[in-house]
């Protein structure tokens, strides 16, 4: 499958390259890829994502390799402007899928839906049926296979011939998966949605938009599950905010980031 082509403006920030555009502008060169049937993966980061990166050298290669990569935290977008080279706006993983969904009820595309458990994989299917009439579910995969598994869950994916492969799994689980088995499954637009299974099938809560606004959504988050989730929100939030004060200082002295 031939690479998508598109144009957009894009920005290097701590040495992953990140485009500058906005919701509608991602959109438009996701629906020119189905249209070309032409491979488009799409990445997006946070600041937990951007400090797990420089750990995980194959989570790094992966999200690099990407063809559309987004800034799905706020954080992301702020740092990008205290170190002068601003983001229009945060384009998060939940909100791209569903204005693809949008555009999909409106084009017809087909849909595959991989990871979470099988009941919210199952709420999930019955939600976009629901609120998308139009658009198909070519099929569906719960995401607790065994790696051993990945050959035929992969083929099975690109038997469906969907346009969009919706993929909810942990990083850096899901951008190792898309990245070994893309060519196998051959599906024009590639996206990695994390939680956002949980969400719409009503599992987790997501934040208030003023939560949203003020970069607090990893705090309601951890609200929600605390034991779970504050250690590595604490531990990555603070290693972020590190990167950027030695950002901003290089910056000063004249040495970029």
């Amino acid at each position: 499958m031939k690479k998508a082509q598109f144009t957009a403006p894009a920005i290097s920030l701590f040495g992953i390259r990140i485009h500058a555009i906005r919701m509608a502008q991602a959109l438009d060169i996701i629906c020119a890829a189905i249209a070309e049937r032409a491979h488009l993966q799409i990445g997006v980061v946070n600041a937990a994502k951007v400090v797990n990166m420089g750990k995980d050298p194959s989570l790094g290669e992966d999200v690099r390799a990407s063809d559309l990569i987004l800034a799905d935290g706020i954080a992301v977008v702020w740092a990008s402007r205290l170190l002068g080279a601003a983001l229009p706006e945060r384009v998060t993983g939940i909100d791209l899928m569903y204005g693809m969904l949008e555009r999909g009820n409106q084009k017809g595309f087909a849909v595959y839906c991989l990871g979470a458990t099988e009941e919210i994989s199952a709420k999930v299917a019955q939600k976009i049926s629901e609120q998308f009439p139009n658009v198909r579910i070519a099929g569906r995969q719960h995401g607790y296979f065994k790696p051993d598994e990945e050959a035929a869950v992969a083929a099975a994916i690109g038997a469906s011939k969907a346009d969009i492969l919706l993929v909810a799994m942990t990083s850096p689980k899901k951008e190792n998966f898309m990245a070994r088995w893309n060519e196998t499954m051959g599906v024009p637009v590639c996206h990695g949605v994390g939680g956002s299974f949980d969400v719409m099938a009503g599992k987790v809560e997501r934040a208030p938009v003023l939560w949203q606004k003020l970069g607090m959504e990893w705090l309601y988050r951890v609200k929600q599950e605390p034991r779970r989730l504050w250690k590595r929100y604490l531990v990555t939030n603070t290693q972020f905010t590190g990167m950027v004060l030695s950002g901003m200082v290089r910056r000063l002295f004249g040495a970029g980031t």
